[in-house]
């Protein structure tokens, strides 16, 4: 069964860093897209970034571009989203997703699994 386990949220003062990692279990990457996604509180979940399995490339919102990197570790099987210069209104629980259908990252992309969310609260 495959499990995503999400870490690394916490309260960090504006202009500060987090990062958060997303280990997976059970699961050789050979063919998959990897996403983090955000929800504050009475707001839709939203896209943040996107790593694409096919050509290893990267993907961001416009929101957290020049700000937020997301990486990926093969022979760990950990995504990571490393974020700087965070903002108060990056506050929200971030969320892994994993697709094992989709090998590019797209608006279409189907996720499979998802992890339980980490709180990221960015405060003075």
């Amino acid at each position: 069964q495959l499990q995503l386990v999400e870490s690394g949220g916490g309260l960090v003062q504006p202009g500060g860093s987090l990062r958060l990692s997303c280990a997976a279990s059970g699961f050789f990457l050979d063919y998959y897209v990897i996403g983090w996604f955000r929800q504050a509180p009475g707001k839709e979940r939203e896209g943040v970034s996107c790593f694409s399995g096919g050509d290893k490339s990267a993907h961001y919102a416009d929101s957290v571009k020049g700000r937020f990197t997301i990486s990926m570790d093969n022979a760990k099987k950990t995504a990571y989203l490393q974020m700087n210069g965070l903002k108060p209104e990056d506050t929200a629980i971030y969320y892994c997703a994993l697709s094992r259908s989709y090998n590019y990252c797209s608006n279409y992309v189907e996720y499979d699994y998802w992890g339980q969310g980490t709180q990221v609260t960015v405060s003075s």
